[in-house]
């Protein structure tokens, strides 16, 4: 019984000790990917509104910055799911939102649980997503006055920042590898050469 327990004692320190490590390279890249990617968005809109109406840099995009710059090998960070997951929830959100205008709490659920649903028919799932459908309906009286424009700009424009940034940053080293498809990846060094 002693001899299974330390077995079991040392199993999960080695798993543990595994799963702390810490990368330094690592750490650097997802730093400088998320700090550059809200960053730029955050000052090319910072150029055209005041800070009470930035409402370019929404809270999703932070989510969106974990998983492409820390997760880069997730099927859900990869460029499919960012672009379409956001604009398909900006879609609903911005629809939900108009056909129910009155009760947020209905329009915000119904928008979150649509868009779940949408991105899992379109393979376009990105957990994030469902924060810019909530947004739509939660957000302030100047996000709803941009009505589909919410869904070009901050949404659109926002992820494609985004984007770009996760292809040069997760890519200047041999260790990362940001689309996770062959496809992309040959397209990226060849374009590198």
């Amino acid at each position: 019984m002693r001899k299974r327990i330390r077995k079991h004692l040392r199993t999960a320190k080695y798993i543990v000790y595994k799963e702390t490590l810490i990368d330094f390279k690592e750490h650097v890249w997802t730093f400088i990917g998320a700090f550059l990617g809200i960053g730029i968005i955050g000052l090319l809109h910072s150029k055209y509104f005041t800070a009470n109406d930035n409402l370019f840099l929404i809270g999703s995009f932070g989510a969106s910055s974990v998983l492409i710059y820390g997760i880069i090998n997730s099927p859900l960070a990869q460029p499919r799911n960012l672009i379409g997951g956001h604009v398909v929830c900006a879609l609903v959100g911005v629809t939900v939102h108009k056909l129910i205008p009155g009760e947020v709490w209905l329009s915000s659920a119904l928008s979150v649980s649509l868009s779940i649903v949408l991105m899992q028919i379109t393979k376009t799932l990105h957990p994030p997503g469902g924060a810019t459908a909530l947004i739509a309906n939660i957000g302030s009286a100047k996000i709803h006055s941009l009505g589909y424009l919410y869904v070009l700009c901050p949404v659109l424009s926002g992820a494609s920042i985004l984007l770009l940034v996760a292809i040069m940053i997760n890519n200047r080293t041999s260790h990362r590898s940001y689309p996770n498809n062959k496809k992309w990846y040959r397209i990226w060094h060849r374009y590198r050469r």
